[in-house]
């Protein structure tokens, strides 16, 4: 006679549970791909937009910063939070998080048929410029906060010890980095102007863009009147 015993109802719901929580949580990621795919307008300026936020926010592993910029890549407000260590990587937790932020420093734009600003987001974290599982959640995250508030989405973009990367264009720069001291608003200028930015096939491009935006205070958010 063999005796066994049937697992528990309680044990098998758990485990359910756990694999189908996984398997949401890898829908709400996008891949490089379908990120390059989506059509998410070109930055003309990302090291000034990067050299922008980095000034003002002074970002550190785990800290994000979703800006919105207006039809000529000027800065209408700008947030930065830390990411909360117990929480997966997850674009729905993402979504939420940066939805709020937005929701504090810009009213919404969902009366208009197409939207006029567009949202870009800087994370910072460890690690190399390399794609991971929370960069794809952090895009799922913003795209789908970006048509809840009635903006375009726009870059992401990540900042690492080796410099930074608009994921999905392949174009970046080794400052600033997670490890660069913030410079002020008008050296970020002066470097933009005449520092390189690293191309997707390794070839070096000069690029001098339009004018930087305006200086704000230097307070958590940053929206302007």
């Amino acid at each position: 006679m063999t005796f066994g015993f049937a697992p528990s109802t309680a044990t098998s719901t758990a485990a359910s549970s756990v694999s189908a929580d996984s398997v949401n949580r890898l829908a709400r990621m996008l891949e490089p791909a379908e990120w390059a795919s989506a059509g998410i307008p070109l930055l003309r300026s990302p090291r000034e937009v990067v050299s922008g936020l980095h000034s003002r926010h002074r970002p550190t592993p785990a800290t994000a910063v979703v800006a919105v910029l207006d039809h000529e890549e000027r800065l209408t407000a700008s947030a930065s939070f830390a990411r909360r260590a117990t929480v997966a990587a997850d674009g729905w937790e993402f979504r939420n998080a940066l939805l709020a932020q937005l929701r504090r420093v810009i009213p919404h734009d969902l009366r208009r048929r197409t939207p006029v600003r567009t949202a870009v987001l800087l994370y910072c974290r460890d690690g190399d410029e390399r794609w991971t599982e929370e960069d794809g959640a952090w895009m799922w995250g913003l795209r789908d906060a970006c048509t809840l508030h009635g903006l375009r989405c726009g870059a992401y973009i990540t900042l690492t010890r080796g410099g930074w990367q608009v994921l999905g264009e392949g174009r970046g720069g080794r400052r600033p980095s997670s490890l660069s001291e913030p410079a002020l608003l008008s050296d970020a200028v002066a470097e933009h102007r005449t520092a390189p930015t690293r191309s997707g096939g390794g070839a070096v491009e000069a690029r001098v863009g339009a004018a930087v935006p305006t200086p704000a205070k230097r307070t958590r958010y940053t929206p302007t009147t």
